[in-house]
């Protein structure tokens, strides 16, 4: 048994930086031990995290140098294991494994006249001999490649080893200060009706991410999954890229010529549950309940219909840590948006519990520390073999110093991601009257983080485009969105607003919401309509699970408007650099004007949000500033208010606890909407 270890080297920095953490202090030492011990374990018993964390490359099917085939298995519940595939005729007998210790199982095919006896495409199959007797076919849990056939149900198992690999020509981008992120699916990524490629993804979408400003995307649904309408979240095959959208080499040259442009590429990883799937999936691989899972009731998700990974699993650990390995390694991908991590922090999953920001509700029983002690594992190795990727949380609780280094008891993670803020804006426009906005809670929600935790802030995401929800433009504009989007139509008053709201709201949460930003594809230009995968509900139809990115390609729609802003937004802050700099601070948040104003980077940011009050003068603390983006501007689908031309001079006029000011005030210089202004060295 490894010896007890010191509590987190850097511990009392962090109990010093919130003292609200020092009554748990014997939590992160319980913690960090789990984590140390677990580490110590894997140098003295494997050879070290680096080889523990290589396994993808000896478990599966394997091509060895000399063209035969290796093949290994943890099935600890089998009583025999065989290799089935079109290379032997499909006998079940004929290629038994040897049984190792602590459930492995290998085989070793040796070459054919200096060939590989299992050809590259060919179709296998893991058979299990269960306790029972039964005879079950698997996929194996570390394949790399699998598809299914247009007649059939379930997927299949193909050897993917071809001749020649696609080999990455451009180096990764280095590790970005200011994250811009991208939320992209591959399938529904074309104005057409059909599960668009990696190919599409590559030669039409990768440059318009450029063009709008973006320097990272963040792909969804790339781990294999055999139900489509699943949006990737019901993981059947974790090792193999979904054979959908095209091949392996397919997907690899995109991420490679993301790269060329300086895009860095993140895959959002689902490592908090798995599929039921069994025939084509994880479960009950070895004829058991349990093999990768909790057996029981603590290995099913109630909500989701899926499995639950046993953290403390040795084997679970080998698993889910090399197939990190394997997506940067041999995909290149430069990071990790961590799917569903509040569902792994909490033995309740946060199934019916609400998170109030109470210490306790983070510390205790009901913390699940063996999934805390994966995720710290995950972040150590990354940041240890791979110190340039980037890992993202996706944890709605707010679990205390998530995104805190492991040397201080925290969870590893770089970004968390804000997910308060679409919230807010939904419940926003959902329930209030214009008139009824609250400016100091908008500036709460969007100022309320964790010092020193990066949190990227986003509007709206994927989940809010989904079938059920509407996104932010749907639910400003709505039904008007189908008549009145053409500028050959009049303005109405819900479109005025709706594309001046637009704007303003993806502004503000840009600017003042965190140390990153996020937009979900589509959305940038007010999407119409919703997401909704085929499915039988909808008799199959492909209509609302694509993105006409072609409306902001039509001189005469409105979309072009919204585009059009995004695009200078991202690429104003790639000036100024407003996300790698020190929160703002906010000087004006007035309720009866209605009008929010910060700086930051060099820059204030003014809104105005009332209904129909604009202002011809209107004081706000700077010094000598120039406009730099308007939302008022002509090509911005604005009533271009202001004068771009007039530099504003302060004068020494004492304004909200600042000593100079500014009048914004001139005959034809209004106080519209929202814009940033830059001030004059």
């Amino acid at each position: 048994m490894a010896a007890a270890c010191p509590e987190p080297p850097r511990l009392q920095q962090l109990l010093e930086r919130d003292p609200y953490l020092a009554p748990f202090r014997t939590d992160f030492q319980r913690r960090y031990s789990l984590f140390y011990n677990h580490l110590k374990n894997i140098e003295e018993s494997e050879g070290g995290l680096d080889k523990f964390t290589k396994s993808y490359k000896t478990f599966g099917v394997n091509q060895l140098e000399d063209g035969g085939i290796y093949c290994k298995e943890w099935a600890p519940g089998a009583e025999a294991v065989f290799l089935a595939g079109d290379f032997n005729g499909w006998n079940p007998f004929s290629h038994p494994y040897k049984k190792l210790e602590f459930g492995k199982w290998e085989l070793l095919i040796p070459p054919q006249d200096g060939r590989s006896p299992v050809p590259h495409g060919s179709k296998l199959k893991v058979v299990i001999r269960a306790q029972n007797g039964a005879l079950l076919y698997r996929i194996s849990p570390w394949a790399r490649y699998v598809v299914r056939d247009e007649d059939k149900v379930n997927y299949d198992w193909v050897h993917w080893n071809p001749p020649q690999s696609y080999i990455h020509k451009n180096p990764s981008p280095k590790r970005l200060k200011s994250l811009r992120i991208y939320e992209s699916h591959v399938g529904i990524a074309s104005p057409e009706g059909k599960v668009a490629s990696y190919k599409n993804f590559t030669h039409n979408v990768l440059p318009r991410i450029k063009d709008l400003g973006y320097n990272c995307v963040q792909l969804m649904a790339i781990m294999e999954h055999a139900y489509y309408a699943s949006f990737g979240y019901q993981i059947t095959s974790f090792f193999a890229a979904s054979s959908r959208y095209g091949t392996p080499d397919d997907l690899k040259e995109m991420i490679d010529v993301a790269h060329s442009m300086g895009i860095t590429v993140l895959l959002d990883v689902v490592h908090s549950h798995a599929s039921k799937n069994s025939e084509d999936g994880l479960n009950q691989f070895d004829g058991t309940d349990s093999c990768f899972f909790h057996s029981g009731y603590r290995g099913n998700h109630q909500l989701w219909d899926s499995r639950l990974f046993d953290y403390a699993n040795w084997e679970v650990l080998r698993f889910l840590l090399s197939n990190l390995r394997m997506w940067i390694e041999d995909y290149r991908f430069d990071g990790f948006r961590f799917d569903g991590v509040t569902s792994m922090l909490y033995h309740h999953h946060g199934i019916g519990t609400g998170f109030s920001g109470d210490y306790n509700e983070y510390f205790g029983l009901h913390v699940d520390e063996d999934a805390l002690c994966y995720l710290m594992l995950a972040n150590h190795m990354i940041n240890t073999l791979h110190p340039e990727c980037i890992t993202i949380a996706e944890d709605v609780s707010g679990m205390p110093a998530l995104c805190r280094p492991v040397a201080e008891g925290g969870g590893g993670f770089d970004y968390r991601l804000a997910m308060a803020i679409p919230d807010k804006w939904i419940q926003i426009i959902k329930e209030l009257k214009d008139e009824d906005w609250n400016m100091g809670n908008i500036v709460h929600t969007l100022t309320n983080r964790r010092h020193e935790e990066k949190y990227i802030a986003y509007a709206e995401s994927h989940d809010q485009a989904l079938v059920g929800d509407k996104t932010l433009a749907f639910r400003l504009m709505d039904a008007e969105m189908y008549t009145n989007m053409s500028v050959l139509m009049p303005l109405t008053p819900v479109i005025d607003r709706g594309i001046q709201l637009h704007k303003m709201i993806r502004l503000i949460t840009h600017a003042l919401g965190g140390e990153s930003y996020l937009n979900f594809m589509g959305n940038e230009f007010g999407h119409p309509e919703w997401l909704d995968f085929p499915r039988i509900g909808n008799n199959e139809s492909y209509h609302y699970a694509r993105r006409q990115f072609n409306l902001t390609e039509d001189d005469l729609l409105r979309y072009k408007f919204l585009n059009a802003f995004d695009r200078d937004m991202n690429r104003l802050e790639e000036r100024f650099g407003w996300l790698a700099s020190p929160q703002a601070y906010v000087s004006e948040k007035h309720e009866a004007n209605k009008v929010i104003a910060f700086e930051r980077a060099g820059l204030i940011f003014i809104f105005n949000f009332h209904p129909y009050q604009s202002y011809v003068d209107y004081r706000v603390v700077a010094f000598k500033y120039k406009i730099l983006l308007d939302s008022d501007a002509g090509e911005y689908g604005g009533h271009q208010r202001l004068d771009h031309n007039t530099e504003y001079f302060s004068e020494e006029f004492p304004h909200n606890y600042r000593p100079n000011s500014i009048m914004v005030s001139n005959s034809s210089s209004q106080l519209p909407r929202g814009f940033p202004m830059h001030q004059i060295k």
